[in-house]
């Protein structure tokens, strides 16, 4: 424990007290021994790190637990489960840098729990480098990571909705085999569905209003 604290630069106290608030898992222990490893180590460093950002170890607490109950690489990405998805995997400080400020342990949990993130260790593996990409842009556009993941929940039960009326479909007229040949016409239809239905909304927008006279 002394050698842990040492190399984290923390007291023995200080430790202590992250172990009893179940802010680091609890060490191997071989009889009387208690043996940490740099699993404790990371873990440690990131708690110090979130901390200098200003976060409470209430937040930390909630985001230590979702990490240690949380999906692990092969419950994020379903073992055999095809995809065209791309998987980054990413340390805790890399993802701090990709959104400087908004990687609070509230955002983390909600990523976790939507399952954009996943465990993999002491990695962190997001599902989808489009959809993590994609989130830092508008995240540097200035849009509150929060309302980014709030979104991203609600296109994922509309997306939910639209494989099934593509599944509904392709099996109505051939066998399930057919689905990975012809997932690519899916999602050319959706994508160029979005990019019509924001031509009609900004459209609409343009549109005067009539029967209106100014004052």
């Amino acid at each position: 424990m002394e050698e842990l604290a040492g190399l984290a630069g923390i007291t023995v106290r200080t430790l202590r007290f992250y172990r009893e608030r179940k802010l680091i898992p609890p060490p191997r222990r071989e009889g009387r021994i208690a043996w940490y490893d740099d699993h404790h180590l990371a873990r440690l460093r990131t708690i110090s790190a979130l901390l200098e950002r200003g976060h409470t170890l209430s937040g930390i607490a909630e985001l230590a637990e979702a990490f240690d109950h949380g999906r692990d690489v092969a419950d994020l990405l379903g073992v055999g489960t095809p995809t065209e998805e791309e998987p980054v995997r990413l340390t805790p400080e890399e993802l701090a840098a990709r959104f400087e400020g908004e990687a609070t342990p509230e955002n983390l949990v909600a990523a976790l729990d939507l399952g954009y993130l996943g465990t993999d260790g002491d990695d962190i593996v997001h599902i989808s480098r489009r959809l993590l990409d994609a989130s830092e842009a508008l995240v540097r556009e200035g849009f509150p990571l929060a309302e980014v993941l709030a979104a991203g929940r609600s296109v994922r039960e509309h997306a939910d909705a639209l494989a099934e009326l593509f599944a509904e479909l392709v099996l109505r007229h051939g066998p399930q085999e057919d689905m990975e040949r012809l997932r690519p016409l899916a999602r050319s239809v959706v994508e160029a569905e979005v990019s019509l239905a924001l031509d009609r909304w900004m459209s609409k927008r343009d549109q005067p209003v009539r029967g209106r006279t100014r004052q």
